[in-house]
């Protein structure tokens, strides 16, 4: 079954926000931070994670109405993994260049945003792709919801 709007919606939010927590604390502390601590690398991370599941929302409804020109109404695995570079570049111009997800002194090194957003992206693709239908059997069958 092709997932709809709202199992992506559902998929982005529960999936990426628990998979993506569990990244961010785990990778921060190995992230090159430059000037900021270890407590400062974490509000970043997680607030920058909080970002992308607010903004990816926005990206799933843009998603949604571009698929409806396919004939099947869904994405090849691989456009999955492509959206990569136009959520990173997005999320790091408002990161870099904005207030509104970080205030001026808490902005990253590029190399730390790059890793860190790679990291998290690779690893929701690699467990939407795989690990998530053994573990959820029916999110599949019901649309990619997962509750």
């Amino acid at each position: 079954m092709t997932p709809t709007l709202h199992g992506r919606l559902q998929t982005r939010v529960l999936i990426l926000g628990a998979l993506g927590t569990v990244i961010a604390v785990l990778v921060t502390p190995l992230l090159p931070m430059g000037r900021l601590s270890v407590a400062q690398g974490y509000r970043v991370t997680l607030t920058v994670l909080a970002a992308v599941i607010l903004v990816g929302a926005g990206w799933e409804l843009v998603y949604h109405g571009v698929q409806q020109f396919r004939w099947d109404k869904d994405w090849p695995t691989l456009f999955g993994l492509v959206t990569i570079v136009n959520e990173g570049l997005l999320m790091w111009l408002l990161v870099r260049y904005t207030t509104v997800v970080l205030p001026r002194g808490l902005r990253p090194p590029a190399v730390a945003f790059g890793l860190d957003f790679t990291l998290t992206w690779l690893a929701f693709w690699g467990f939407v792709n795989g690990p998530i239908r053994v573990l959820l059997p029916r999110w599949r069958y019901n649309g990619g919801r997962v509750i």
